[in-house]
């Protein structure tokens, strides 16, 4: 059974940092492309960022510049290190994973992400 788990959110001050974390308990994790999203109440949920089995990498233009998402394959684990943090950056930030082949699409439970001072 595919399970994702976020750790890592929290409360932080605008301009602060904090870094996402999200455990993937699934076999061929190198092949899918990894996904971080986010929805504040009232809104529709919405992309972050992105990674590719190969590394590409893809940005929400809100967030270009101060966050960056990377990936461990040897611990299953994507990462969203977030940078420069405003107020609207706050939301509940969702996990994703991704594979088309054979199809796979698997959500994480969230983690909660408040930005306020």
């Amino acid at each position: 059974q595919v399970q994702l788990v976020e750790s890592g959110g929290g409360l932080v001050q605008p301009g602060g940092s904090l870094r996402l974390s999200c455990a993937a308990s699934m076999s061929f994790f190198s092949r899918y492309t990894m996904g971080w999203y986010r929805q504040a109440p009232g809104n529709e949920r919405e992309l972050v960022a992105t990674i590719t089995s190969g590394g590409s990498t893809n940005y929400a233009d809100s967030v270009k510049g101060r966050f960056t998402i990377s990936r461990d394959n040897a611990k299953n684990t994507v990462y969203l290190q977030m940078n420069t943090l405003k107020p609207e950056d706050t939301a509940v930030y969702y996990c994703n994973a991704y594979r088309s082949a054979p199809y796979n699409n698997v959500w994480g439970q969230g983690t909660q992400v408040t930005v306020s001072s």
